[in-house]
């Protein structure tokens, strides 16, 4: 009773800060982000072996995790704390395909991937390690990983104009307007697209009645080094890179000032959780952070945390529908979610590449990175992505040996 007691303060203190405001702006987070980019992570889940219950069931399980995570984020620190599933990870699960030992290989792979992050967060030479990865190469793989699919839209109207058209223009019109409302608005096209120009089959709607019940699809992880190799690092990788290290970045500009390790191994924890259902990964967001920590929020800081409070409820409710969005989607032909899919990732993939070939001095490396990590092609069952980002760093390596070889040889002239 007297622990109950010491907490009331703390839960009243809570209640005078929840506005309204701050509520919508966290239930329309919650959609943004889990309609801008729930076609990314189906599409690569079922790439690497999953099947379409084993999708469903990682997308409730990331949708569930995300929540909680955020709940238990902002609720403890009393910061607009938002958290994602990792888009350019499932990107690169689409890219990578299937590894020796299937899918149980891949869910071997999320759990080490989530390990990693615990790790990075709490040991700091690990966190270090990864921020000294050089940001052209880690931007180079991660462009290289998401051009695949950024392709899917062209390809879509190539499969059928009466079908791609309608998404494409739908997210061009609308992004005119409010960019953030392009990739919704294009998946809103794709909706319309399969139910008045796809031909449903019998039962299909009974199908989509069943699936409204959530089912958690429990998987055995494998374990091997090509999975680890080709899914775990490059997964932690991008994660960290491009989700978690910008995610921070997002806070301080709206000036909020949390200690990164702690926040990276929580998410790196329910990641871990989400990993025998089939989730891949978690992590802090990025684009959509702004949305929970910004004057639109509410206007005074101490009190935005509650939008990503209301945007963890919102996420756990759109995860237990996740079934019934897998089985809905499963009846369009696959180019046409893969077109939403690279629609909702042209952004990341322009940025990345900007910030791959800015630097003259690293243009070439980060070059080979993106055409390595872009072909697509394994190498001794080990995904391009990985290569690419070994063959850049040698190249930045050779140099980098050779400038100071140089620099030796002209002093020793000089002299």
């Amino acid at each position: 009773m007297l622990h109950a007691h010491s907490r009331s303060p703390r839960v009243s203190a809570m209640l005078k800060d929840f506005s309204v405001q701050a509520l919508f702006m966290g239930l329309l987070t919650a959609f943004v982000g889990s309609a801008s980019s729930f076609a990314v992570v189906l599409h690569g889940l079922r790439a690497v072996g999953a099947t379409e219950a084993q999708a469903a069931s990682g997308l409730m399980a990331l949708s569930i995790s995300m929540g909680i995570c955020a709940i238990v984020l902002s609720a403890v620190t009393r910061l607009p704390i938002s958290i994602a599933w990792s888009t350019p990870g499932a990107a690169l699960l689409a890219s990578t395909g299937a590894v020796e030992g299937g899918f149980t290989a891949a869910v071997g792979a999320f759990l080490i991937c989530g390990l990693l992050i615990i790790v990075a967060g709490l040991f700091r030479p690990l966190g270090r390690a990864v921020t000294a990865i050089p940001a052209p190469l880690a931007n180079a793989m991660l462009a290289g990983v998401l051009i695949g699919l950024c392709f899917a839209p062209v390809k879509a109207i190539g499969f059928n104009p009466l079908l791609g058209l309608p998404i494409l223009i739908s997210w061009i019109v609308v992004g005119a307007f409010k960019r953030l409302w392009a990739v919704p608005a294009a998946l809103a096209a794709f909706v319309l697209v399969l139910a008045f120009g796809v031909d449903m089959p019998d039962g299909a709607f009974a199908s989509l009645e069943r699936s409204l019940v959530p089912v958690a699809e429990f998987v055995r992880p494998a374990f091997n080094l090509a999975a680890f190799i080709s899914i775990a690092l490059p997964l932690f990788i991008v994660t960290m890179a491009s989700q978690n290290i910008p995610g921070i970045a997002v806070l301080k500009v709206c000036h909020y000032d949390p200690k990164p390790g702690p926040l990276f191994a929580v998410t790196g924890f329910f990641s871990l959780l989400s990993a025998p259902f089939g989730g891949h990964a978690i992590n802090l967001a990025a684009v959509t952070a702004a949305m929970c920590a910004g004057p639109d929020a509410h206007a005074d800081p101490k009190r935005r945390y509650w939008a990503s409070l209301s945007a963890g409820v919102g996420y756990i409710i759109l995860g237990l529908l996740a079934g019934a969005v897998t089985a809905f989607v499963a009846l369009a032909p696959p180019v046409l979610i893969e077109a939403v899919a690279g629609l909702a990732l042209v952004g990341a993939f322009s940025s990345s590449a900007m910030s791959a070939f800015q630097a003259p001095e690293s243009r070439e490396a980060a070059a080979i990175t993106f055409l390595i990590t872009a072909s697509g092609v394994s190498f001794g069952g080990i995904s391009g992505a990985f290569w690419g980002l070994i063959a850049g760093g040698l190249m930045i390596a050779l140099s980098q040996l050779l400038k100071m070889s140089k620099d030796r040889l002209r002093r020793s002239n000089g002299s």
